[in-house]
């Protein structure tokens, strides 16, 4: 008895030490996305769960930190607190180069992964603010987006393309995008910003009110476009939006892509794993969120303004994607 006893004493033992020499063998990491209510975190969301249904071949075990989105992301990872994050295009570029944020401070190990859903600059207005496009802005309260935020440059830089100064022609307030919609319904602000991808929640939230709402067009920026690489020309399928009081009309606005980065320091093998689950799972990724859905192999290499880490490099070199 005493045997026996010993011996299942024994089993236990090995039973444990096999789940704590699994668990040291297993790579952790974390990926920063944004709000709860943008398109980032169910983004990496849908990542972790790609990759975490091969757990048993790669040894990754995925999380997904909802953060304050690209600003954050990009300092996190640089400081390793994250191993990859979701970043907007534009600051992946301005990072890289030390731009922005990063002025006189070059973030040299920010390495690319692949891009995500294109992000429309989405300008929201109360039809009783009489904001119908940009210049009408003057002398409002707008909301531009809280310090560091993506949106919050986007809205400085197509205010200026305009010939706007956001400090002396109108009132900016620095709010999370997910309070906007709320203080707009409320009252408190008469138009806001949201860099996103659509469709999306906020927006639908902010146009369904009971105080009526448009989405406004954002025009006459091509200088814009011009001199910042990462802008694009595009437009905001308002079939999307049925409540806004100008969805029987087009709405122009630039955009620019999300994108999925890391560090160099992030070993290869964790990144060539992610990618190519990813993109082998594309079918699958692309019906976790319909921004998702027009989402290309061809189009995920678009975008990426700081040089693409040597793991996914060496998965689109043997799919083909890359020479």
């Amino acid at each position: 008895r005493d045997r026996l006893r010993s011996r299942g004493l024994g089993d236990v033992y090995k039973r444990q030490t096999s789940a704590l020499e699994a668990h040291a063998k297993t790579t952790f990491v974390t990926i920063g996305t944004g709000g709860l209510t943008g398109v980032y975190y169910p983004t990496g969301g849908a990542i972790a769960k790609i990759v975490n249904a091969k757990k048993d071949k790669y040894d990754i075990r995925a999380t997904v930190e909802s953060t304050g989105a690209s600003v954050f992301n990009i300092n996190a990872i640089m400081a390793g607190d994250l191993e990859f994050g979701i970043a907007q295009a534009d600051r992946q570029y301005q990072a890289y180069n030390g731009l922005s944020e990063w002025e006189g401070k070059p973030q040299k190990d920010l390495r690319a992964v692949f891009a995500l859903a294109p992000e429309a600059v989405t300008f929201v207005a109360a039809e009783d603010s009489g904001i119908k496009s940009l210049k009408d802005a003057k002398g409002k309260v707008v909301n531009i987006g809280n310090p560091g935020s993506g949106n919050r440059q986007n809205a400085i830089d197509v205010f200026e393309a305009a010939g706007i100064n956001i400090e002396k022609d109108l009132k900016a307030e620095s709010i999370k995008a997910a309070d906007a919609p709320r203080m707009l319904q409320d009252g408190r602000i008469d138009g806001f910003f949201y860099t996103v991808g659509h469709p999306n929640g906020n927006i639908k939230e902010a146009t369904a009110g009971k105080r009526k709402t448009r989405i406004v067009s954002i025009t006459d920026i091509e200088p814009l476009v011009k001199k910042f690489p990462y802008y694009s020309l595009t437009n905001i399928d308002m079939a999307q939006y049925p409540e806004a009081t100008n969805a029987n009309e087009k709405v122009t606005t630039v955009g620019m892509l999300a994108t999925f980065v890391t560090s160099a320091k992030v070993p290869d093998d964790v990144v060539y794993a992610i990618t190519k689950e990813v993109f082998e799972n594309l079918d699958e990724f692309k019906k976790l969120h319909p921004a998702l859905e027009g989402l290309t192999r061809e189009t995920m290499l678009e975008g990426l303004t700081a040089p693409i880490h040597p793991g996914a490099l060496k998965y689109y070199k043997e799919a083909g994607l890359m020479k």
